[in-house]
């Protein structure tokens, strides 16, 4: 399938690692020009390194949680690339705490990077959108869904925000004809989940999933490339779940015991 992806401009926030490096990549498989920005340079150079041989990449460090550098941040990849035709917010961090402990500086740390990241990465992409169109997919979570109570308590309701988030500016937007979509993922193979979840409490999540396993960033990628493409010209104020069926059945491990004790019998 053509995606119509060639030759156009896309920016991917937190482009350095996980999703956010497989989806930069995808897009430059497509034939994007591509814009990646984060917080950490050395990460960001390294990663614009490993892309350089996919196509053409402009990065620069940015702090998403400040409105003025995401905003200056967009205007310096149109002046790159003359323009900007895909948007993705792709920034965000966990606070390993229950609800009772965060303070103030951690619930404005929290904030920042998950929902006013999403917020002014919107507002920068429409400014330059407004008269040529584009696509905007913002990147939530399974937590949305599915809340984690005890561990990293404000993470689920800010994604969630962004899941309203999103059909609040696809209906600001749509007049001048750009689309705005979400993606939420479910358990995938990135630094950040690696870093701070227990191997054991990812193989339960795993084995409660119908697929019986983790994403990896590049299952992820491909479902927003695609929201991001003419493929999806006529979704906005969607969000897909890409999940592997995370906690959608009573009983997930139904098939799966099915199958055993089929195989069992045949044996018998």
């Amino acid at each position: 399938m053509d995606l119509g992806l060639k030759g156009k401009a896309a920016v991917v926030t937190g482009g350095s690692k996980g999703i956010g490096f497989a989806t930069a990549k995808a897009f430059l498989e497509e034939g994007c020009k591509v814009a990646i920005c984060s917080r950490h340079e050395a990460e960001l150079a390294a990663a614009a390194a490993s892309l350089s041989p996919y196509g053409e990449v402009f990065f620069e460090p940015v702090d998403v949680t400040c409105g003025e550098a995401v905003y200056a941040f967009a205007e310096r990849v149109h002046e790159t690339f003359g323009r900007i035709d895909c948007w993705v917010n792709n920034v965000g961090a966990t606070g390993f705490k229950k609800g009772a402990e965060y303070d103030d500086e951690e619930i404005d740390f929290m904030t920042g990077i998950c929902f006013k990241s999403v917020v002014f990465g919107c507002q920068a992409a429409f400014r330059s959108m407004k008269h040529t169109g584009g696509a905007i997919v913002n990147v939530s979570s399974l937590a949305a869904r599915c809340s984690s109570a005890g561990r990293s308590t404000l993470y689920g309701p800010l994604k969630s925000a962004i899941n309203n988030l999103t059909n609040t500016f696809a209906g600001e937007y749509c007049a001048n004809h750009v689309r705005v979509t979400c993606v939420m993922p479910g358990f995938t193979v990135t630094p950040l989940v690696k870093a701070n979840i227990l191997q054991a409490e990812l193989d339960r999540n795993a084995h409660a999933t119908l697929l019986r396993r983790m994403a990896e960033p590049e299952e992820i990628a491909k479902p927003i490339v695609f929201l991001a493409s003419d493929a999806a010209s006529y979704m906005t104020a969607t969000t897909i779940e890409v999940s592997g069926g995370r906690s959608m059945t009573l009983n997930p491990t139904f098939a799966f015991e099915r199958l055993e004790a089929e195989s069992k019998n045949k044996q018998g």
